[in-house]
């Protein structure tokens, strides 16, 4: 029996209406069914593929606020979400969800001004907004990331240094070892790194598991460091 809290992911396209944009959307066109096996699996690939339109219906399908936070959250400043939650069914594996956590760095700033409505005598305010962009993230991430619990990340690496991410992996490796599950979109060749993880690429015209080497992201970041006079010159007409 699979022990992860979200062990397979079905998509009814019944649901979807038929001029939806994400009917044009190549990656997930066509897609009924993904099933996940890794306590983490990334969704990789280049922007406008449907790496954070996927993330963001399985998050609102489990129960999170759309714009980020806890389940506990629940609150609106602009509704953007696409109506892919609706059409989504997610079978659960034999964890049960303690704790969980929908950290999306497009709608940071808004959790961090709602976190403030949401402190009590046990849960103290942690200051996000006193913070720097990048500090506020690892406040998040080492207050909430800790334990077993369903974790989905949109591009953490946004407000988050190569030190940071490095530190992001230490806490990713803690929390897994405690029972966690991760559903990360990166672009990160460092967290991509991330060991024994899945790894999904929306950069084909089908969904597919690629090796870490394959995904673009390392690819072309190892072409860079070893090649940067040459490119620089070729990009920037030096």
């Amino acid at each position: 029996m699979n022990s992860l809290f979200i062990s397979k992911i079905s998509i009814n396209w019944d649901r979807i209406s038929p001029d939806s944009y994400l009917r044009d959307i190549p990656a997930l066109k066509g897609v009924e069914e993904l099933r996940l096996k890794s306590p983490v699996t990334f969704l990789a690939g280049e922007n406008g593929t449907g790496k954070s339109t996927l993330l963001e219906g399985i998050a609102i399908a489990y129960g999170f606020n759309p714009e980020g936070g806890s389940r506990n959250y629940s609150f609106s400043t602009y509704d953007s979400h696409s109506e892919l939650s609706n059409a989504i069914t997610l079978s659960r594996g034999i964890q049960r969800n303690r704790w969980g956590y929908f950290l999306r760095a497009e709608s940071f700033y808004n959790v961090a001004t709602k976190e403030r409505d949401y402190v009590d005598g046990g849960h103290p305010s942690l200051g996000l907004h006193e913070k720097s962009h990048g500090e506020s993230f690892m406040t998040i991430i080492q207050s909430h990331l800790s334990s077993a619990g369903l974790y989905l990340l949109d591009e953490p690496e946004a407000a988050l240094s190569p030190q940071r991410q490095l530190s992001l992996l230490i806490e990713m490796r803690n929390a897994v070892e405690a029972g966690a599950q991760f559903l990360i979109a990166s672009h990160s060749p460092i967290l991509l790194g991330f060991p024994d993880a899945d790894i999904l690429s929306f950069d084909q015209k089908e969904l597919s598991f690629i090796t870490y080497e394959e995904t673009e992201s390392y690819q072309v970041t190892e072409m860079f460091i070893n090649n940067r006079d040459y490119l620089l010159k070729r990009l920037l007409d030096l």
